[in-house]
């Protein structure tokens, strides 16, 4: 076998590390999408299930619906993100991730606010079936959410104290695919939780 033929069979075991990466997203994100549709399944199986505690008359669709287009809104705040990343334009960059943490921000104390409201209303996990597997559904989603604004922020602050690495980790591709996952998880939940309630 020639040094070149060695060579060559060499570079052919070493796989591409950025399609490592993104293969390895779109398996997380696969798993996610296994995940949610458990719990989705899981509150339509009980969002009858009432008891003696409120339903869907407590939703307050108006607000809901404007916490949604917030959380829309920051689908493209993450896009304009990564478009400067791939500009190489940081410092746009860094603006456009920190105004998608806001608006991700503004979102969960939104959902902070509209669970409160709800307990004060007689809603809450161990009310009825209906109230745990809505708390369970829409909680697990405000998680993700909040993991997804630390993501945007690190990113950013990495990029600030000069650390940020462009074909490294997490970069803004591979936070703006999680993101976007967040936002479609949403679409649904909202459309089958909310305004298939009323």
């Amino acid at each position: 076998m020639s040094e070149h033929t060695a060579v060559d069979t060499n570079a052919e075991h070493h796989a591409d590390p950025d399609v490592v990466r993104k293969t390895a997203i779109w398996v997380f994100l696969g798993s996610e999408v296994l995940f949610f549709g458990s719990l989705i399944s899981t509150f339509l199986l009980y969002r009858t299930r009432i008891g003696d505690g409120p339903g869907a008359e407590v939703f307050d669709i108006p607000f809901t619906s404007v916490s949604s287009f917030v959380l829309l809104m920051s689908s493209l705040t993450m896009v304009l993100a990564h478009h400067a990343s791939t500009r190489k334009d940081w410092r746009q960059m860094r603006v456009w991730l920190l105004a998608t943490a806001m608006l991700g921000m503004v979102f969960l104390a939104g959902q902070v606010y509209e669970f409160t409201e709800f307990v004060h209303e007689g809603l809450t996990v161990g009310t009825s079936p209906f109230g745990s597997s809505f708390f369970v559904l829409t909680g697990f989603h405000g998680a993700h959410v909040a993991v997804g604004v630390i993501l945007l922020l690190g990113t950013a602050f990495m990029s600030f104290a000069g650390r940020f690495r462009p074909d490294e980790g997490m970069n803004v591709e591979m936070v703006g695919l999680y993101w976007h996952f967040v936002d479609i998880v949403w679409i649904a939940i909202f459309t089958i939780v909310y305004l298939l309630q009323v």
